[in-house]
């Protein structure tokens, strides 16, 4: 067998192997030989069909299987045999093929970037903390009441936190545009889910009032169309409704799941839910921001097949996520455009992470792994029986392992960074991380 091998662009290795034909020949013939001893044919007795009547009926098909089975078999020793590491399946193409002859074929394929990890300790990070104050707990009790209001039809003017029903639409220059109109739609004034001007314009507004709102649509608005333009929106108001908190009870505490009876375990339970998600919402910025830089200091080319691999992953997430699964959406037909950018950072950061891991030598600590797994199952009616399901199940107890290896990565990171820490607001704190998990 012969080998070379030629870079044709970036990561792109073109390889031509050939295989002498006594080789093709010698395989070729062996099957022959076995099928006329084990095949059945009509008028020959079993095992006495003559090799003859075999080649003549199969030949053509048995030297295909042949040819496969001899390119796959030669295309893992010439990549084994020049040291390369393919990325991705290869294409292959016939160059010579005929019968008698050296089968010739060029193997085109995609390999892993070499990597050669960049100084890091002149990184600059900044790592945020935050406190939970009074006022945070009372305010996320107060949305947790808000998302169980009633709402009570009234006989008066709108207000602030009121409900109001509505028919309305939009015009740009006296043209009605599309989007712009909603009929029977709630809307409750100061949730800052309409352009500034729209909702503070229906207060002191009853119930069958018609109100003309004179607004303009922000600069960075997301229809393009609409950036920056004045509108008007005719607006009927339906009815007006105002909400009615519910009172911090055993029946309200039992609607998220807590058993607490008291309103101070019940304020414990919440505290302890905004310290998870608070950790959770510094975490993720923190290893953002850690895996943007890593990316910055060491640039390098990925394989567009590990790209088109997680392109497929984010695609049936995405299906997943919104659905779609259950209505057996094809996650092809999700433009690839949409995950491109977002899946060759995934690589890219893969890549570096499998890099970082082998040259420190870095192994998964079973503290942390303990630690994480402790953490997940927190959250459960019966912890120990959850750390129980994960140290039982080998696949997922793997999963584990590999978040912990990239936190102990991350740490790693930090630790040979230059890093300032600042505390900053709750509110501030978990912001970023929920725009992070919208985008």
């Amino acid at each position: 067998m012969q080998v070379s091998v030629e870079t044709t662009s970036g990561l792109e290795r073109q390889v031509t192997v050939t295989v002498p034909a006594e080789r093709i020949d010698q395989d070729v013939n062996k099957l022959v030989q076995q099928q006329a001893r084990t095949r059945r044919l009509d008028g020959f007795r079993p095992g006495k069909v003559p090799v003859s009547v075999i080649k003549r009926m199969f030949g053509k098909a048995i030297r295909e299987d042949v040819l496969s089975q001899v390119v796959q078999e030669t295309f893992y020793k010439a990549v084994d045999q020049e040291k390369l590491m393919p990325a991705g399946g290869p294409n292959i193409e016939f160059r010579k093929d005929k019968e008698g002859e050296d089968l010739e074929y060029i193997a085109t394929f995609e390999v892993y970037p070499e990597i050669v990890l960049q100084d890091f300790s002149g990184v600059e990070i900044a790592k945020q903390s935050a406190d939970i104050a009074e006022e945070d707990l009372d305010k996320m009790i107060d949305t947790l009441r808000k998302q169980q209001a009633e709402w009570t039809e009234v006989e008066r003017a709108a207000a602030e936190n009121d409900r109001v029903r509505i028919n309305f639409e939009g015009f740009i220059d006296g043209e009605a545009f599309d989007g712009g109109r909603a009929e029977g739609m709630d809307l409750v004034i100061g949730s800052n889910s309409m352009i500034p001007g729209f909702e503070t314009g229906l207060v002191g507004a009853a119930a069958n009032a018609e109100v003309e709102l004179n607004v303009t649509f922000p600069e960075d608005y997301h229809a393009e169309n609409l950036k920056g333009k004045p509108a008007l929106f005719k607006v009927t108001v339906l009815s007006v409704s105002e909400q009615k908190l519910p009172e911090l009870n055993e029946e309200f505490f039992s609607r998220f799941g807590i058993e607490e009876t008291s309103v101070d375990g019940f304020r414990a339970e919440v505290r302890k839910n905004m310290a998870r998600e608070l950790k959770h919402a510094l975490k993720t910025k923190l290893k953002d921001q850690v895996f943007t830089k890593l990316i910055e200091v060491n640039q390098i080319d990925v394989p567009s097949a590990l790209v088109d691999r997680e392109i497929d992953v984010l695609r049936k997430q995405a299906v997943q996520q919104f659905g779609g699964a259950n209505a057996q959406f094809d996650p092809n037909m999700l433009p690839k455009e949409m995950f491109v950018d977002q899946a060759k950072r995934r690589v890219t950061v893969g890549l570096l992470i499998q890099e970082l891991i082998k040259v420190n030598e870095i192994q998964p600590e079973d503290a942390k792994v303990r630690e994480t797994i402790e953490e997940m199952a927190e959250t459960y009616q019966d912890p120990q029986e959850v750390i129980d399901w994960y140290y039982g199940n080998d696949e997922i107890l793997n999963q584990i392992k590999a978040l912990v290896l990239e936190d102990q990565v991350l740490d790693h990171l930090i630790n040979s960074a230059k890093v300032t820490e600042s505390n900053v607001s709750y509110e501030e704190a978990i912001k970023p991380a929920q725009r992070q998990a919208a985008e």
